[in-house]
């Protein structure tokens, strides 16, 4: 009788989240998170021994961090873990990352820019606790492990998976508090499924992903300052000002759609401007893109394209880290 083909291996990182975490009983499935009862890689793995019939999944040691202080010395420590676990586990066909669903979405964007990697890294987490009644950790957690080890993944940039379906890092965000679906594509729609028999991929991103990128996260020791203002009905300029003020680099305008913010925040953005400060307009609706008209050219502010308010804060740091030219950032955003 020939030899059963070896499973696939991949590599899982726990950073904590819920998917880690533990409540008193099988009901408290909000409020958690005050035992601080948090599991590591190699106890999430142990919760569900169904992994082993579909790969041979190897924990990686990491911090339990709440995904809420996540920010850059994570993406950084958790790239430099990437290409550790690439470089001493032989033959690794993926890599799964489990995370906080609060900033899952800007973590899975950074390491999408930023990792060098050219093998399927696939973020996920859950909504409910591992204790609860229902948990979609275990789901996910088995979904997210066949995602990685699919040859279709390959070449796709960091994925995300919760609820069976497969978003693309750059498009997805996170859309509600406590449901299942949380996670949306309101442009475009998932990547694909991982359905009961397979998984499935309809379509592929066409901006550029790693690790095909203008960055590199090990190489960057800190991220220049850049915030964000928010605009609502009768916003001022002095959270503008003070962005400024505290030596912000750049700023990025969650404005009204399809992109504009008040008239009060529109003078404030244009003596950034200034001052050298690099301003980016998105805006705050989620959906859709910001174009550079005449306004915005004359204004010297840059479109952000369809990217989030807080996706285009990160691709502008890290832009920030290579050039300071408008041109050549705004080009980094036509692309990335």
């Amino acid at each position: 009788m020939p030899d059963s083909p070896a499973l696939p291996r991949i590599a899982f990182i726990g950073t904590g989240g819920t998917m880690a975490s533990l409540g008193q009983d099988a009901l408290d499935i909000q409020d958690y998170g005050r035992h601080g009862l948090v599991m590591d890689a190699a106890a999430i793995l142990a919760r569900v021994p169904e992994l082993a019939r579909v790969a041979e999944v190897l924990p990686r040691p990491y911090s339990a961090v709440i995904s809420s202080r996540i920010g850059f010395r994570d993406w950084k420590a958790i790239a430099a873990e990437c290409h550790r676990a690439v470089a001493e586990i032989p033959n690794l066909a993926g890599i799964v990352i489990g995370h906080g669903t609060s900033t899952m979405e800007e973590t899975a964007y950074a390491l999408n820019l930023g990792l060098k990697l050219d093998l399927p890294v696939v973020m996920v987490g859950a909504q409910r606790p591992a204790s609860g009644l229902s948990s979609d950790m275990p789901m996910n957690l088995l979904n997210a492990v066949r995602v990685a080890a699919s040859p279709e993944a390959r070449g796709m940039g960091v994925l995300l998976l919760l609820n069976d379906e497969i978003h693309a890092a750059r498009e997805v965000s996170k859309t509600a508090t406590w449901r299942m679906q949380t996670f949306r594509t309101p442009d475009f729609g998932v990547l694909g499924q991982a359905d009961a028999d397979r998984v499935v991929f309809y379509r592929r991103p066409l901006r550029r992903v790693m690790p095909d990128t203008a960055f590199d996260l090990r190489a960057i020791d800190a991220l220049p300052r850049v915030d964000i203002a928010y605009s609502h009905a009768d916003a001022d300029a002095t959270a503008i000002r003070a962005f400024v003020a505290a030596g912000a680099r750049g700023i990025v305008s969650a404005g009204f759609a399809p992109g504009a913010p008040t008239p009060a925040e529109a003078d404030a953005l244009a003596e950034a401007v200034e001052a050298g400060v690099v301003v980016v307009q998105s805006t705050r609706v989620g959906s859709g893109r910001v174009v550079r008209g005449e306004r915005m050219t004359r204004q010297g502010l840059l479109a952000a394209d369809n990217l989030t308010p807080q996706k285009a804060r990160i691709l502008l740091a890290l832009a920030l880290t290579v050039t300071q030219d408008p041109a050549e950032i705004m080009q980094l955003f036509d692309t990335h």
